[in-house]
Formats: structure tokens, C-alpha cells, sequence
């Protein structure tokens, strides 16, 4: 299979699956102190919702070894996101399971929902947990990845949910 870019894709009516990498800095008030990998993601994103799509963002943040950690959500990305792209954005409590699963059911075009730390989940280290990948392989039409550099990584999100 041909590796095609984003620009290949005709989101119109489709939602997209976008794998980015918001791993970015914050204080300990949790104030992201450098959002260069959210405004990378902007493109990518605007691309699809441009063009008719509704984007599902999902991405890792820190290290939480599959448990919840407040202090590693994605909530403040989400707000910067919105904040950047001019539009509010979702934000899932969860990644594959209901809440993300509702609130993707009711994206509209142009709509933007992040999931939650992709790494709260334990079957996302696991890389091949078959109801974790199912969960967000389901979310969406299509995937893309924007994450390029965590494209080493065996993570479901990287490389299971793309099969």
C-alpha cells in the first residue's frame, strides 16, 4: 500500500483519526509552557476540517503507566487547540470507550474532539490489546498520523489502530 499524506485524503463527510504529539511542556500549575507541537498539528487538522471532516485527536502526554493521572491530561492542549484553531474543541474523558465513543457519534462537520492521555489506557502499551485498538479504530473512516516523531514507538495508537 502507497503511503499517502493528508492532502491525499478527501475527508468531506468523514471523520479522521489524527495520531499527534501534544507530549508537551507544562509548569506545575500545569500552564503549557511551549506549545510548538500543537500549533505543528494546526495543518494537519485544519485540512481535515476545511474540507468537510471531523477530526478525533489522540496523543500521549508524559508517562502515566495506564493509570489516571490528572496532572497528565490532555485538558489544557485541548483548550490551547481551540484556542489556536479559533473554535472550541471537545475534550473525552476517556479514549475508545463511551464517553469518546458519544461524543464522536456527535461531532459535526468541522468539528475537533481530542481523546484523552492515550497512555491512561493500559492497552495502549500493550500495543496489541484487541478491544483497545477496536475501541478507537472504530471512532473514524480514516487515520492519519502526525505523530512522526513517535513512529518508532509500538503503541496501539502508532501501530495497531492504523491496521
Amino acid at each position: 500500500m502507497a503511503k499517502q499524506s493528508v492532502a491525499d485524503l478527501d475527508p468531506t463527510g468523514k471523520t479522521v483519526l489524527v495520531r499527534v504529539d501534544f507530549n508537551v511542556p507544562q509548569d506545575s500549575d500545569g500552564t503549557i509552557t511551549d506549545d510548538r507541537r500543537i500549533r505543528m498539528a494546526v495543518p494537519t487538522i485544519r485540512s481535515i476540517i476545511d474540507r468537510g471532516g471531523k477530526a478525533i485527536l489522540m496523543s500521549h502526554l508524559g508517562r502515566p503507566k495506564g493509570e489516571v493521572n490528572p496532572k497528565l491530561s490532555l485538558a489544557p492542549v485541548a483548550k490551547r487547540l481551540g484556542e489556536l484553531l479559533g473554535k472550541p474543541v471537545v475534550l473525552a474523558a476517556d479514549t475508545g470507550g463511551k464517553d469518546s465513543t458519544e461524543k464522536a457519534h456527535a461531532l459535526s462537520t468541522g468539528d475537533v474532539l481530542v481523546l484523552e492521555n492515550v497512555r491512561f489506557n493500559p492497552g495502549e502499551k500493550k500495543g496489541d490489546d484487541a478491544s483497545y485498538v477496536a475501541g478507537l479504530a472504530d471512532l473514524a473512516d480514516a487515520y492519519v498520523n502526525d505523530a512522526f516523531g513517535t513512529c518508532h514507538r509500538t503503541e496501539a495508537s502508532m501501530y495497531a489502530v492504523p491496521k
